[in-house]
Order: C-alpha cells, then structure tokens, then sequence
C-alpha cells in the first residue's frame, strides 16, 4: 500500500468535496442536524488563500486538509478523511503535514474551531496536541459569527483550538 500527501491538483476537486461531504454525512448524523448545508466545490478551496493537501492511498484521494492564511495567521478550516478509509490514522497523517506545512511557511500557530463534545473533533484534536484557545483577532471573531449565522451552536458547544508550531 503506498500513502502519499501532496498539494492539490484541478484533477483532485471532486474528490476533495465528495469526501468531505461523505464525512459530514457521519457527523450530520451523530449531531441529529436536519438541515446541513452541502460542502463547498473543491475548487472554491483550492483558489483560497492558504494551501489544501491530500492524501492518497494506492493513487485513490481518501482526504484532505485545507488551511488557511490570513493575516498573519494559519487556520485548519477542514480536515476530512472518506468514511471508508477511516480510523487509519490518515486524519492524523494529514494533520501533521498540515502543520509541517503551516510551518514552513513560517508561521508559529495553527487554530481551527470545531464541535467541543463530537469525539472525533475537539477530542481528536486534543490528543494531538491542540489546547483552548480564545478568539481574539478580528478573522476568529468573524468565524464565530459565521458559525452563529449558519446555526452550528444549536447541535452543540463550539471550541477554538491551536497548537504551537515550533
């Protein structure tokens, strides 16, 4: 078996959004959420600004990480793995390249937010070594509105996240 992250391709989109709406499929479920909206194109993720990797098994994408750069700062804005290809360890492989990545690029600190209390968010994020953190910049305040405006807080308790990077 050969597992291979690298950078996005235009040959990757569709893969990169039917995986990511596979994955929402298992959270949508475990929330109760009746109304979900769909996952964005993966090219409106590759044409913002930050980097998206994948993750390839035998040649086959089973997952991605996006993250964003803004402002100085570097944000997880998606982790998702293909629910067949789950509990691999792929969405930690991913979450290391994905820092590897944020810090050769120079920066010092990776956020995301997330569900508190889903067991494959916040949870899994913590054991990798994210902690609490609090949204102080004017880019996390405008994620917690845009949470509020699409209604994530009603299935449950939202977290920002970080972790050091050096």
């Amino acid at each position: 078996m050969t597992i291979r992250i690298r950078p996005v391709t235009p040959t990757d989109h569709a893969a990169v959004e039917a995986i990511e709406n596979a994955a929402d499929r298992l959270l949508v479920e475990w929330l109760g959420a009746s109304d979900w909206p769909a996952a964005p194109s993966g090219q409106s993720r590759a044409e913002q600004d930050g980097f998206l990797l994948v993750l390839e098994v035998d040649g086959e994408v089973v997952g991605f990480a996006h993250v964003l750069q803004l402002d100085g700062l570097t944000h997880l804005e998606q982790l998702s793995v293909a629910p067949d290809h789950s509990r691999r360890g792929y969405g930690r492989q991913l979450l290391q390249a994905a820092r590897d990545e944020a810090r050769s690029r120079g920066h010092h600190r990776l956020t995301l937010r997330t569900y508190a209390e889903v067991p494959w968010n916040a949870p899994f994020y913590r054991r990798a070594g994210f902690v609490d953190d609090l949204p102080t910049t004017a880019f996390h305040r405008q994620l917690i509105e845009v949470e509020e405006q699409l209604g994530l807080d009603r299935y449950g308790p939202r977290v920002q996240l970080v972790a050091r990077l050096d």
